[in-house]
C-alpha cells in the first residue's frame, strides 16, 4: 500500500467503528503510508460513487475517517461494518504541517465537524505538549448531543487547554454555551507576534473567528484555515472546486489565511 498509484482505488479494511452521533461515525481504516492531518481520501463503493473524507486521525497502520451520513455514498458506507472493506484513493491535498507549530503557542478553533480535520494536530500536541509553548483548543457544537470525540476531548484536557461550548442546551447541561467567538477576546496569549492559529468550520464561523483574532492584532500570515468547498474528484480534473486559478483539492484544502481569504465564490 505504501507504493500505491494515487489515482487508483485500493481496498482498505475497516478496523473499528466509533459512533459519535446518530449521523456521524469514525471509521478506522487500514492504511500504511505518509499522510498529514487535514488531507483527505476519496472513499468509494462500486455502483454508488465516491466522496472526499478528511483524515481525522493518524496512527501506526491506520487512518481515521469521520463520516457524516448526508447522501447516497455515505449512506451506503454506513452499511459496511468492522471487518468489511471500502475502496479508497489518496491521500490528497495540502494538510497541516506539524513543524509549523512546534516551539510556538498554538490556538485551534473548530466548529462542529471542523474538529475532524484538526483532530490529528490537537492529538499530536496533547501527546507532545512540551513541543509547543502552549496549546489551546476551542471547539463548538450545536448541542451536547452533537459533540464529537468526547473521549478524546477529556484526554486532551489532561495536557492542553480545552474549551468546549454549545450553541444551546437543555436544563442539566453544565458546560459552556455560546459561539466559539465568545471566548477569543479573553484568551491569554503570551506572544501575539508568534502565536499560530488554526480555524476550521462552517464558512461564517471561520469568517467571524478570524475577525476576532485580527481585532487582537494577530498577523494574517499566522492564521491557517481549511476550505473543503465542493471538492469532488480530488485530483483537479472535474473543476467543481476551482476558484479563479486555484483548485481547492490540489492547492488546499489547508491554506494560509493570506491566500485563503482571497478564495471567495
Amino acid at each position: 500500500m505504501t507504493n500505491h498509484n494515487e489515482y487508483i482505488p485500493f481496498s482498505s479494511k475497516i478496523l473499528e467503528i466509533t459512533k459519535h452521533t446518530d449521523i456521524e461515525y469514525t471509521f478506522k481504516m487500514e492504511f500504511k503510508g505518509d499522510v498529514k492531518p487535514g488531507q483527505f481520501f476519496e472513499v468509494s463503493i462500486p455502483k454508488f460513487g465516491e466522496a472526499p473524507i478528511s483524515v481525522s486521525g493518524i496512527g501506526e497502520g491506520f487512518v481515521d475517517l469521520t463520516i457524516r451520513r448526508v447522501g447516497k455514498v455515505t449512506n451506503e458506507i454506513f452499511e459496511n461494518y468492522e471487518g468489511d472493506s471500502l475502496f479508497m484513493r489518496g491521500p490528497y491535498g495540502n494538510g497541516f504541517n506539524i513543524e509549523n507549530y512546534k516551539g510556538k503557542e498554538l490556538v485551534i478553533v473548530a466548529g462542529g465537524t471542523g474538529l475532524s480535520p484538526v483532530r490529528g494536530v490537537v492529538d499530536y500536541f496533547a501527546r507532545n505538549s512540551k513541543e509547543s509553548k502552549g496549546t489551546t483548543l476551542i471547539t463548538g457544537f450545536k448541542s451536547p448531543k452533537d459533540m464529537l470525540f468526547k473521549d478524546d476531548l477529556r484526554r486532551f484536557e489532561e495536557t492542553i487547554d480545552v474549551i468546549v461550548t454549545v450553541d444551546s442546551a437543555k436544563e442539566g447541561y453544565e458546560g459552556h454555551t455560546g459561539l466559539v467567538t465568545k471566548f477569543i477576546p479573553d484568551l491569554k496569549i503570551k506572544d501575539m507576534e508568534n502565536v499560530q492559529v488554526i480555524v476550521v468550520g462552517p464558512p461564517m464561523m471561520m469568517k467571524f473567528t478570524v475577525l476576532e483574532f485580527l481585532k487582537r492584532g494577530l498577523k494574517e500570515e499566522n492564521i491557517w484555515i481549511s476550505q473543503e468547498r465542493k471538492m469532488c474528484c480530488g485530483i483537479g480534473k472535474c473543476g467543481h472546486c476551482k476558484i479563479d486559478d486555484t483548485y481547492i483539492c490540489l492547492d488546499g484544502p489547508v491554506f494560509n489565511y493570506t491566500k485563503g481569504k482571497l478564495l471567495i465564490d
